[in-house]
């Protein structure tokens, strides 16, 4: 089954189907509205709110479907919304077969050329999100053709145009669906979407136009000859109907909602903002709505003319907005078109789509069955999909991509990339300093089509990609007993205070022995011949301590008997017998060229080897803070993360170039 959510700046509609006979059968539908006002224009404001009205919309539709929604179809609204066009062509040396996988590099290269033009516009420093295209031609050998598939040719073209949305538009929509337990399978944008529900494909050789009118929203999709030619959006939508209501007669957002739709009523009641109870007729709402409706008629005409040239063959209105009374003459007459000319849709919804349960001819449907059809009739255009561990990736964009980006897209951070080092610990024993080193962290495993690759690797459609993270190192972590030898009969202290050998030690821990050696204690004495009762057997002598207490003797608790704190400076020191240190035991290295500075690295413990993940922290990358792609090279050469590094190497590691 196929679920979609249609995620409204006033409501959240749910609808699940299937796939039969090469129509989408819906089986149930669900509504909700929002609580308060969670969102703004289409976007998304209060990400737990929506995610709440989500969850509910979800779990009446499982209870009725008696099953378990896990993976959800949604489509991200037209806020901010840009669209560029791209043109690509391939030319073969000699007549070939044009299969899938060629359709699918032909138009990725088209969608790659939109994204070039996006930019080098005004909003070049911005983050966008590719959200989904349409083919609006195709020509083989420059004839013009709907479908390449199946044909054969040497010079194949293909014209797209391209959507892309900020990135904070679609994260939001992906932070409210992972809030409410979703996956989301698919991702189109709310105007496709409609399109595909209220003027499928065999219907779109006319020169036709979708508005659709949400609360916060107007969504506007063009199309002719056979192909959808643009889309636009205004932010004009129902909203600014119920606002002027609010103005009009002093009432809370709610109470504006529920006037505006019993406008048709002969009296309508209300109380306003002072507590006062009102009764006015319902000519008196549709009247003070009238110049609101205006406004936004005059809007979609304006977006409509600059998208199509012209006025449209004919328009539909879809939407919940698009029930306002009056509105479709109001459009007619802004774009000075014959009223028969501009109509509610819903009347197409049956070419693509059928319930024996649910009127599906409700133009408010536009959208979440538009989703719907998308996905389960294949009209997404996935072409430009990228698989991540088996699955599409939930984020991609065209043009110049890489492996790092990607993940990053899809909820990896650089710790998963890099892992970490376990963290050494470092005391001093007697004086002299000891670091025992953490262990390595297990790299990450990378492949890109099946072969090892960088992170700064580009990747393209059609590109599978098998990440497993990196596994961070475990801590380096001794006892005294570690230290000391389980044999030590000595008296040992950390930061002035007896110790037992089973004591952990932690950075900065200051340990004194009585003899200011670290070596095993000697084997003990033989037992010593009784002796006549007034005499004891004498007990082994126990090394003296010297000790300064500075501890004031009136502080309650200075006896002795509080607890030792690891790490921290002790209330007593200890002067332990001077001794000569052992001479250090000689370390081997490693000498490595990091960015043209040699560099060395000394000996790991046990002899592992170093990697280039080893050299991040050397170089003046933050690569907590990444905000483009880097470049792993090992003597001339793209390499990964997990390369192993051997004498005099040369290794780069910088941010990419762009």
């Amino acid at each position: 089954m196929i679920f979609a959510l249609d995620i409204g700046t006033r409501s959240i509609i749910g609808i699940v189907g299937r796939v039969e006979d090469e129509r989408f059968r819906v089986l149930a539908v669900e509504k909700e509205e929002h609580g308060k006002r969670a969102m703004l224009d289409g976007q998304i404001e209060d990400i737990a709110q929506v995610a709440k009205v989500a969850r509910k919309v979800t779990d009446r539709l499982e209870e009725k479907l008696d099953c378990k929604l896990q993976r959800v179809c949604v489509a991200a609204a037209g806020r901010a919304l840009r669209t560029e066009k791209g043109s690509f062509s391939l030319e073969f040396p000699e007549v070939t077969r044009i299969n899938n996988d060629i359709v699918n590099r032909l138009e990725s290269g088209a969608v790659s050329e939109a994204e070039m033009c996006l930019s080098q516009g005004q909003d070049s420093q911005r983050r966008f999100y590719l959200v989904g295209y349409t083919v609006s031609g195709y020509r083989l050998d420059r004839y013009p053709m709907t479908t390449l598939r199946g044909h054969n040719g040497q010079l194949l073209e293909a014209d797209v145009v391209a959507t892309f949305l900020p990135s904070e538009v679609v994260e939001s929509l992906y932070s409210v669906m992972e809030a409410s337990g979703l996956e989301v399978a698919s991702l189109t944008l709310e105007p496709i979407a409609a399109l595909n529900a209220a003027i499928p494909a065999d219907l779109r050789l006319l020169n036709l136009v979708l508005a659709d009118i949400g609360a916060g929203t107007t969504d506007i999709a063009v199309c002719r000859e056979g192909a959808v030619v643009g889309y636009t959006m205004a932010t004009i939508a129902g909203d600014e109907v119920t606002e002027e209501l609010m103005r009009r007669y002093l009432v809370p957002f709610a109470t504006a909602e529920r006037m505006k739709t019993q406008m048709e009523e002969s009296t309508v009641s209300y109380r306003d903002v002072l507590g006062l109870e009102q009764n006015i007729p319902g000519a008196q709402i549709r009247e003070a709505v009238q110049a609101p409706a205006r406004n936004l008629a005059q809007e979609i005409a304006q977006r409509v003319v600059a998208l199509n040239g012209a006025a449209p063959s004919a328009l539909f209105l879809a939407g919940g907005g698009s029930k306002l009374d009056g509105l479709l003459d109001l459009v007619a007459e802004a774009l000075d078109m014959d009223e028969n000319r501009v109509a509610l849709a819903g009347n197409n919804y049956d070419i693509t789509a059928f319930s024996q349960e649910y009127e599906l001819n409700d133009p408010e449907l536009a959208t979440p069955l538009g989703i719907a059809v998308s996905a389960g009739l294949g009209l997404i255009s996935d072409s430009y999909r990228i698989m991540l561990n088996g699955k599409p990736a939930k984020l991609f964009r065209s043009g110049a991509m890489t492996v790092l980006e990607l993940l990053m897209m899809n909820g990896y951070t650089t710790a998963d990339l890099l892992g970490r080092t376990g963290k050494n610990l470092s005391v001093t024993v007697d004086g002299q300093r000891m670091i025992f080193r953490g262990r390595p962290a297990t790299p990450c495993v990378l492949t890109l089509n099946g072969a090892e690759t960088a992170p700064s690797a580009l990747v393209y459609a059609g590109d599978s990609i098998e990440f497993t993270p990196a596994v961070p190192g475990e801590s380096a972590k001794r006892t005294l007993k570690d230290l000391l030898g389980a044999d030590f009969a000595g008296a040992v202290t950390i930061n002035g205070r007896l110790a037992d050998l089973g004591a952990l030690l932690y950075t900065g821990d200051q340990v004194a022995t009585s003899d200011g050696t670290i070596r095993p204690a000697p084997p003990p004495p033989p037992k010593p011949e009784p002796e006549p009762p007034k005499a004891e057997a004498p007990k082994a002598p126990v090394p003296r301590v010297e000790a300064v207490r500075t501890v004031p003797p009136q502080v309650p608790g200075a006896g002795g008997t509080e607890p030792v704190r690891r790490g921290v400076p002790a209330t007593e020191s200890v002067r332990p017998v001077p001794t000569v240190p052992p001479a250090p035991r000689p370390e081997k290295s490693i000498q490595v060229l990091l960015n043209g500075q040699p560099l060395t690295l000394p000996e790991k413990e046990e002899g592992t080897p170093y990697y280039v993940m080893d050299l991040l922290e050397h170089s003046d990358i933050d690569f907590d803070n990444l905000d483009r792609g880097v470049v792993l090279q090992v003597n001339g050469t793209n390499c990964s993360f997990m390369q192993e590094l051997k004498p005099q190497d040369d290794v780069v590691i910088r941010y990419l170039e762009t």
